[in-house]
C-alpha cells in the first residue's frame, strides 16, 4: 500500500501540467488583442454618428469589411463583421511596420464582397446589391498602437422603381435586369469598374409597390437600361417592358408609373420628364420621373 501516496502525487503533478498550457493559451489570445498596432474605428456614416446607427437600427449597414493593402496594392489582411458582433464598427490589425492603404466597405448584402483587387471590389447577383459606403485612407503603421477613425460615404446610385397600378391576379414575381452600371467598384474612385448585368427577382405581394435597384455608375451621371418582367405562377412571362433610367451617383431616381396599364411596348424616358426634386437628409438628392 506504500505506492498509493506516490500514485496520488503523480496524478496531481500530471493534472497541474495539463492545466498550465490552457492558461498560457488564454493569455496568448489576450496578448494578441493587446498587441494590435492599428485599430480602425467607424466614426460616422453620411454625417450620422455610428453610435446613432447602432442604436436606431434604421438603415444601418448589416456588414462591414475592412482590408489592408500594401502600397503595391496587394491585400495583406481582411476582417469581416456582421451587425450583432461585439466589436461591430471597430477592427484591430496587427501589421508589420510600413505604409498601408485601408479600405472600409459597409453594406447590407448577403455576403462579403471580393476584395482581392483594389480596383475591383465586387458584389454578385446572388449576394444582392445594397446601399454601400466606402472609406479609403493611407496610414503609416509602427510598433506603437494607434487608432484610425474613418467616415464611410455612400458611393451607389439608386433607382426606386414604383408600380402605381394594381397587379394582375396571375402575376407572382417581378424580375429586374439592368445594365449600364456595375456590380464592382474601384476603391480609389468609388466608381464602377466593370460592365455588369445586374439582376433582382422578388415575390409580388399586394402591399409592395416600390423596388430598390442599386448600382455603381462608371461616372457621376449615367443611364441604365432596365428590363422589368412580370412572371406568372407557372413561370411564364405575363408582361415585359424596357426603360432607360437616368441616374446620378449618391442620388435616388424615383421612377414610377402604371407598369401594367401602359402601352406594354416598352416605355422610355422620352415621355418621362422630371417632375420634382426632393432633397433627402441621407442622400444628396431624389429625382422623380414618371412613365406611361
Amino acid at each position: 500500500m506504500r505506492f498509493v501516496p506516490s500514485l496520488l502525487f503523480l496524478f496531481l503533478m500530471l493534472f497541474a501540467s495539463c492545466e498550465k498550457p490552457l492558461m498560457n493559451e488564454a493569455d496568448d489570445q489576450d496578448d494578441k488583442k493587446e498587441q494590435s498596432n492599428l485599430t480602425v474605428s467607424i466614426f460616422q456614416i453620411e454625417q450620422t454618428p455610428f453610435s446613432e446607427f447602432t442604436r436606431s437600427q434604421q438603415d444601418m449597414p448589416t456588414r462591414i469589411s475592412y482590408a489592408a493593402y500594401d502600397m503595391e496594392g496587394q491585400r495583406v489582411k481582411q476582417i469581416n463583421q456582421k451587425s450583432g458582433d461585439a466589436d461591430y464598427g471597430q477592427a484591430r490589425f496587427l501589421l508589420p511596420p510600413g505604409t498601408y492603404q485601408l479600405v472600409v466597405v459597409a453594406h447590407s448584402s448577403n455576403g462579403n464582397p471580393t476584395m482581392t483587387n483594389l480596383g475591383k471590389i465586387q458584389f454578385t447577383n446572388a449576394q444582392g446589391y445594397t446601399d454601400t459606403f466606402l472609406a479609403v485612407d493611407t496610414v503609416e503603421v509602427t510598433t506603437q498602437s494607434q487608432t484610425l477613425e474613418v467616415s464611410p460615404r455612400r458611393i451607389v446610385s439608386l433607382c426606386r422603381f414604383v408600380v402605381t397600378d394594381a397587379y394582375p391576379q396571375n402575376v407572382a414575381k417581378l424580375h429586374f435586369l439592368y445594365t449600364g452600371g456595375s456590380g464592382a467598384f474601384d476603391a480609389h474612385t468609388g466608381l464602377g469598374s466593370v460592365n455588369s448585368s445586374q439582376a433582382m427577382e422578388v415575390e409580388v405581394t399586394k402591399g409592395r409597390k416600390e423596388f430598390d435597384l442599386y448600382t455603381f455608375l462608371h461616372s457621376e451621371e449615367g443611364t441604365i437600361d432596365l428590363q422589368v418582367t412580370a412572371i406568372d405562377k407557372n413561370g411564364i412571362i405575363a408582361h415585359q417592358r424596357q426603360f432607360q433610367v437616368p441616374m446620378a451617383q449618391r442620388q435616388i431616381t424615383r421612377f414610377s408609373g402604371p407598369f401594367f396599364g401602359g402601352n406594354g411596348g416598352g416605355g422610355t424616358t422620352d415621355e418621362s420628364l422630371s417632375v420634382g426634386i426632393t432633397i433627402n437628409t441621407q442622400w444628396e438628392g431624389e429625382y422623380h420621373y414618371t412613365f406611361q
